[in-house]
């Protein structure tokens, strides 16, 4: 099992990042709002804007990652 989720990660490692990052991200979400009292379409749209914005953190950390490649390759 853990060597499948390795394989999986080395293979796609954005993917991966974004699926964690969104987890973490989403279970503190519910854990800091969870006596707030929303409606179950508010928790809906803020656990999607959760994972949007995870994938926005991943794919902005990439650009680094891109920058840092090329500039080595120079």
């Amino acid at each position: 099992m853990l060597a499948r989720l390795k394989a999986f990660a080395a293979k796609h490692p954005r993917l991966a990042a974004w699926i964690a990052l969104a987890t973490g991200m989403v279970i503190i979400l519910i854990i800091a709002a969870r006596d707030v009292g929303l409606l179950w379409n508010q928790w809906a749209f803020l656990i999607l804007a959760t994972i949007g914005l995870a994938g926005l953190c991943v794919w902005i950390i990439g650009w680094e990652a891109h920058d840092d490649a090329s500039a080595a390759s120079e």
